[in-house]
């Protein structure tokens, strides 16, 4: 298994010790994390480890979420995830993971997260349309121009790129590389920009 929950940080500069050659990183609060929960497919129809991180104060909880974490011998948690096909021979419930356990220098992971919401954006903004002319008298400045929709077929095509939200969808980044792990500050060095916003939540998964 090679999975965790973690909070990005921002980013930052380390220096290689073997050539002191420079490194763009992001940092990332990767775990500690609690399996809360273990799905098998033959009682659930899938394989599955469920991990808890973020400290929370109880009042902020359901006491359904406090009954789920409290069979799990785990402490009140603000964010729980699935991964699916991750579900290790040694992991059990109740079972506290830190980062050192997970990763190494070196290895290779991908990360999913939430990026930066935009609101709502026009088309040069949001697909890098082109301008109209801003002369002899036009009003097509920024406009997004004629989307071909005639008698036939009398609609508009799904998927035509048009105005809308901006951001804020779930993004997956793969093939970045560990520079460092720091298990004493539960951190995770990666290089390479992670999606999200500073604090936003992230899922850190190997990348096979």
């Amino acid at each position: 298994m090679g999975a965790l929950l973690g909070r990005k940080l921002g980013m930052t500069q380390v220096f290689d010790p073997e050539d002191g050659r420079v490194e763009r990183v992001t940092a990332l609060e990767a775990g500690p994390c609690w399996v809360t929960a273990i799905r098998r497919a033959e009682r659930d129809g899938y394989d599955a480890i469920q991990l808890g991180f973020g400290a929370a104060r109880e009042k902020r909880l359901t006491k359904g979420q406090m009954g789920h974490l409290k069979k799990a011998d785990a402490p009140p948690l603000r964010r729980l995830a699935e991964f699916r096909d991750e579900v290790g021979e040694t992991l059990e419930v109740g079972t506290e993971v830190k980062v050192a356990d997970m990763f190494e220098p070196g290895q290779t992971v991908k990360i999913s997260g939430t990026s930066k919401g935009k609101g709502f954006a026009g088309t040069i903004k949001r697909h890098n349309f082109s301008r109209g002319p801003a002369s002899h008298g036009s009003h097509n400045v920024r406009a997004p121009g004629s989307i071909g929709a005639a008698s036939t077929p009398s609609r508009v095509f799904k998927g035509v790129r048009g105005p809308g939200q901006m951001g804020n969808k779930r993004i997956t980044q793969k093939g970045l590389r560990v520079v460092d792990v720091r298990p004493e500050e539960n951190l995770l060095l990666v290089r390479g920009s992670v999606p999200g916003p500073k604090g936003g939540i992230v899922e850190i998964r190997t990348d096979a």
